[in-house]
């Protein structure tokens, strides 16, 4: 069963809506969990939410918010690496801070994160105890209809919703040891920065921590099984970041795997799947995660899982158990904060009965933090090329943008898709910086299904990178007429 395959339930399904205040609980803190909270609060249900890693989950204390947080303090490393060609004197570092006039602190730059991280947690915390929510320290387990076990009390719920997370995945022969064979969860407890950094995996989590060490001033190797970086994204976009990683000294060993990781004397050895082996200080196995979904009682109550370990659900966040929702990475549906939140929100609608909009993962803006960014939404070229979306494909470069050349951008474009009959914008890529900002115009424009020639009349600032989307859609409208 796919996740479309699910029935949406009737409005009878629902919980009724009567004097009583209906009674929820939400397993788990992360976006998927304190978003579902408090909209069931706000909605004047009686909520309680378990958790046993923290409020904020993943997302803020071990991903997201640290993750985004060392990145940002990489990006003012690599604007100052790159400022000697705008004349500014004992900068230019060779992509290399460390080697030159600035260095890098890696034990206050990982402290700074976790304080953050953490006052971003007390901050979700505060949210849902002004609203009303209950919360739980502990692991919540399903033990029978309706009701859930955590922290040595029995719950009775009208609704559940399951928001689990995930965790990174393990590779049998490279067992993290938290100091030199590690998963980005660890990444924030190193004292020195690596003088070598071997990154498996060129996902979006291998690709970002690979352009942010660099920026930091480590020595990075990026192993890759595939062709390219990023695979699966636009084959445009992933080249661009290829080319810049190049340029930034970062070598990436393409279609190589690794098959294990192990320490030896004061670094690590990296083996590839045909024998070779790499050399370094560090290394970050970064080849995706696994749902938190065994040991909870989901089979035991009826909740289907696909082979992968994620829990199936339809576009409400319903599964397969009446009265059981579920949101965020444990489904698999996109793993985006961002998504999970929707999810959350939507299972709580939906079952206090109020009017919902099912997701729509067309719609859904996603980036990708390296430097240059890298932010699409909508359709993509692939799809046109595959014949799954009638679309024309524009491609403007960033290098005749006034802005881009004040700032000394020499890499990126703005990428649109356009249906051919009505310049309706279906889809769109961003690679710059700051694309994760820059997105946001086309996200819009396919959600409200607007034209080329309408995203071409808005009024931009110049000079602007924002101009780039405008002129973009103006290339589009004209050269579909021509």
């Amino acid at each position: 069963m796919t996740p479309s395959s699910l029935a949406i339930p009737a409005a009878s399904d629902r919980l009724p809506r009567s004097a009583d205040r209906p009674r929820i609980v939400v397993i788990g803190g992360g976006p998927g969990g304190y978003e579902a909270a408090l909209t069931a609060a706000r909605l004047g249900a009686e909520v309680t939410l378990v958790t046993d890693s923290g409020l904020g989950g993943a997302a803020v204390l071990t991903d997201v918010v640290p993750s985004k947080t060392l990145i940002a303090t990489a990006d003012v490393l690599d604007l100052v690496s790159g400022s000697g060609t705008l004349g500014i004197r004992d900068a230019d570092t060779a992509g290399s801070p460390a080697t030159g006039a600035l260095t890098v602190d890696l034990a206050a730059v990982n402290a700074r994160l976790r304080r953050l991280a953490q006052a971003q947690s007390l901050d979700v915390r505060a949210g849902l105890e002004e609203a009303g929510v209950r919360i739980l320290c502990g692991r919540g387990r399903l033990i029978g209809p309706g009701r859930v076990s955590a922290a040595g009390e029995e719950l009775e719920a009208d609704a559940i919703l399951l928001a689990l997370g995930a965790t990174p995945r393990i590779l049998p022969e490279a067992r993290p040891d938290g100091e030199r064979i590690l998963t980005w969860t660890q990444l924030y407890d190193l004292q020195e920065l690596p003088s070598h950094l071997i990154v498996v995996g060129s996902g979006v989590t291998g690709a970002e921590f690979a352009s942010g060490y660099r920026a930091l001033g480590s020595e990075v190797t990026l192993v890759s099984s595939r062709d390219q970086v990023l695979p699966g994204t636009d084959g445009d976009a992933a080249a661009v970041l290829g080319s810049a990683f190049r340029r930034r000294g970062i070598a990436v060993r393409s279609r190589s795997r690794a098959s294990a990781a192990r320490r030896e004397g004061e670094g690590v050895v990296v083996t590839l799947e045909h024998g070779e082996e790499l050399r370094g200080s560090h290394v970050l196995i970064a080849v995706g995660a696994v749902p938190s979904t065994q040991g909870l009682g989901l089979e035991a109550a009826g909740v289907r899982l696909r082979p992968s370990g994620h829990i199936e659900t339809d576009r409400v966040s319903r599964t397969s158990v009446r009265g059981i929702y579920a949101a965020g990475d444990c489904t698999g549906v996109l793993p985006l904060a961002s998504v999970a939140a929707v999810q959350g929100r939507t299972a709580m609608h939906h079952a206090l009965g109020e009017a919902v909009a099912p997701l729509l993962t067309g719609h859904v803006a996603s980036a990708v933090f390296t430097s240059p960014e890298i932010a699409v939404v909508g359709a993509s070229e692939e799809d046109v090329v595959a014949g799954r979306v009638a679309g024309e494909v524009r491609t403007f470069p960033l290098a005749t943008n006034a802005r881009a050349k004040m700032q000394g951008v020499r890499e990126g474009f703005v990428k649109l898709i356009v249906h051919p009959g009505t310049l309706t914008v279906l889809g769109g890529v961003v690679v710059a910086p700051r694309a994760s900002e820059l997105i946001h115009p086309i996200a819009l424009a396919v959600e409200h299904r607007l034209s080329a020639e309408q995203l071409a009349g808005v009024s931009t600032v110049y000079p602007s990178l924002s101009g780039s989307l405008a002129e973009a859609a103006r290339q589009a409208s004209m050269a579909l007429f021509d």
